[in-house]
């Protein structure tokens, strides 16, 4: 087992290994077909946040929680049985009041096409006024998680600091109160354009993703999402000579680890989506002391979503068990490459299936 220099409380008895700050939604998803032909559709339950905490339950076998809010309905009870059914606390869910319209709270709704050869993934969402989008930092109690259950590890998003004035908000109080107890927090960047441009302030992006990063331990992004979320100024740095070419990533991740005292890592994903059929795809993590890369494969796809939320999954997990860096991004890497080959926003796996494709072990039948 390789030495691990990234810091995190050890399991002393705490209720949880991880909690997941975030929206979930429900993801109908019409297959191999189309979204403005579709007759059916599969129901899955999903958000950029919770999917991390899925994978670490699922997949890794530690527990974890989920932190949102649903509408007291039957949408929201689906949700919560779908939650539920992958294993992952629904203990903490704050339900809201549900008028009958939707017109103060609602479930929010993600249409997701794969897409396939040429044609492009295509993501529809219908989330405005979601119950999850009007959390206030008053909705948990944040000193009673943090310390009197006891937690390892928080992760929340962009996407949900995105969602409105209160999200964002609520977002800064969590991650300031997990650093105040001695939890991990891991923030993924994830810019949505679409969600931070209805915000009234136009610099909302950079106020609230600077606010969070400062009480990080482990930031996911890279160059872009920090040139979009952060403001910096990184134009000096050139483009990548290919989409795989960790140079430019790697340069963004030492300059915020400069910017952020309390980050111990930036983690990143490499991807060349040549089709939507077939990407390049690799992970990497770099510390204050050097840069983990995992090897480059090319993965066939069934279902991009949530790629990128399993290989956080996976980085977690790997630094959570003291595995070490390097582990830590080729189990991700490879945890992602899974999950793209399942339906639905997170990997159908297992733990010996990822350690076996993180080894480069053969895609032949197993009987």
């Amino acid at each position: 087992m390789s030495a691990q220099t990234f810091r995190v409380a050890p399991d002393s008895g705490q209720r949880w290994d991880a909690l997941a700050l975030g929206e979930v939604m429900l993801r109908f998803d019409p297959g191999e077909g189309r979204i403005r032909s579709a007759r059916q559709f599969t129901v899955w339950e999903g958000g950029g946040e919770y999917n991390v905490a899925r994978g670490l339950c699922s997949t890794f076998e530690h527990r974890t929680g989920v932190l949102t809010a649903l509408p007291r309905n039957e949408l929201g009870l689906l949700a919560r049985q779908l939650i539920q059914a992958g294993g992952v606390d629904a203990g903490q869910i704050v339900w809201r009041d549900y008028d009958g319209i939707g017109r103060n709270t609602r479930m929010g709704l993600n249409f997701t096409e794969r897409g396939f050869g040429a044609r492009a993934p295509l993501g529809i969402s219908d989330r405005a006024y979601s119950a999850a989008s009007q959390l206030q930092p008053a909705a948990f109690d944040w000193d009673a998680l943090f310390g009197q259950h006891g937690v390892r590890w928080l992760h929340t998003g962009g996407i949900f600091a995105a969602l409105s004035e209160h999200s964002a908000a609520t977002a800064i109080t969590a991650v300031r109160a997990a650093r105040r107890h001695g939890v991990a927090v891991s923030y993924d960047l994830n810019y949505r354009a679409s969600l931070w441009n209805s915000h009234p302030d136009p610099d909302a992006a950079r106020h609230a993703n600077c606010a969070i990063a400062a009480e990080c331990d482990l930031l996911i992004g890279d160059e872009y999402s920090f040139a979009a979320c952060l403001g910096m100024d990184l134009s000096d740095l050139g483009r990548r000579h290919t989409p795989m070419d960790v140079g430019p990533a790697e340069a963004a991740a030492v300059r915020a680890l400069a910017r952020f005292p309390t980050l111990q890592a930036v983690a990143f994903t490499l991807r060349d989506a040549a089709t939507a059929a077939r990407h390049g795809w690799a992970g990497a993590l770099r510390t204050r002391a050097q840069l983990y890369v995992s090897d480059a494969r090319e993965v066939d796809l069934l279902d991009r979503v949530g790629g990128g939320d399993a290989f956080v999954a996976g980085v977690v997990h790997a630094l959570l068990s003291g595995k070490g860096e390097q582990a830590a991004v080729d189990l991700g890497a490879a945890h992602g490459a899974l999950a793209m080959s399942t339906p639905g926003d997170y990997a159908i796996t297992s733990l010996a299936e990822v350690e076996a494709v993180a080894r480069g072990d053969s895609a032949a039948a197993k009987r």
